[in-house]
């Protein structure tokens, strides 16, 4: 019996993880959404009546819908507090999701109004999210506070098999998973784990518009994974990736050592 808390949980992982986790009535799942409306109607068209799914407004980008879903969650889930604060939500660029950053050097614009729009929300939105949601992680019986990251954020994959692509969406990755490891340096005495998870290369849609020009770049990175691991058959459901993520965070312990990793959806540093 656990109660979670999820951002993004409208669609792709996020969904998934509620779809899973509800299965047990026993626990009981805050879903974080902007669209509290449609949300609520996908899960009563997909789900069906499932009484332990709550789903509350939230964006990333204003603090005061996160103070307020704060406020609301915690009428929710009384003096169980959250067990499980998963930080899924965030944004993905399409503008340097399919070559090097060094193409973007005339789009000044664009690279501005992106990179901040990606920090905004990948970054600071989950600061708030952390600080807003603390108390009530501290009440309850596991404590655990979960950073969906990336493997794009990782120097040694970037470097060993050059990925050039994705720049300034794994830099605010990378950026995450240093602030959770300041979040682990400040709460572990008290009990709590942060962790960033990666989700491994997942099919969620993001690439179903794509351009011929994008797919070239696309399938380069698709090529240089294989590379790096030649058993990898391409995109993982969102179902497999959920599964190993609940896996690894139901795992890890401070006592393992695992506050403030940045680890795989398998637990380790193979991304893929």
């Amino acid at each position: 019996m656990s109660v979670y808390v999820i951002t993004g949980a409208s669609r792709g992982i996020g969904f998934e993880f509620v779809k899973q986790l509800s299965e047990d009535p026993n626990n009981l799942i805050v879903g974080l959404v902007r669209d509290k409306a449609a949300t609520e109607k996908k899960v009563t068209a997909e789900l069906g009546d499932r009484p332990n799914v709550k789903v509350l407004h939230a964006d990333l980008t204003k603090y005061a819908s996160l103070k307020q879903a704060a406020a609301d969650a915690a009428e929710i889930v009384g003096d169980r507090g959250v067990d499980y604060l998963i930080a899924n939500g965030g944004i993905v660029s399409y503008l340097d999701g399919f070559g090097p950053i060094g193409a973007l050097k005339d789009q000044v614009e664009e690279v501005e109004a992106v990179g901040l729009e990606l920090w905004q929300t990948n970054v600071i939105g989950n600061v708030h999210l952390f600080n807003l949601f603390l108390p009530l992680v501290l009440k309850g019986k596991v404590k655990k506070v979960i950073s969906i990251s990336t493997g794009l954020a990782d120097l040694d994959l970037t470097n060993d098999v050059e990925i050039d692509v994705g720049s300034l969406y794994a830099s605010t990755k990378a950026a995450m998973n240093l602030l959770v490891a300041k979040f682990n340096v400040q709460y572990k005495k008290d009990g709590v784990l942060f962790i960033s998870i990666s989700p491994g290369v997942v099919e969620v849609g993001h690439y179903d518009n794509c351009t011929p020009e994008q797919m070239q770049g696309l399938m380069g990175f698709i090529g240089k994974l294989k590379i790096y691991a030649p058993d990898f058959k391409g995109p993982i459901s969102t179902v497999e990736s959920v599964q190993h993520i609940r896996s690894v965070m139901e795992k890890a312990s401070i006592e393992n050592g695992d506050g403030g990793a940045y680890v795989s959806h398998l637990g380790n540093k193979q991304w893929v």
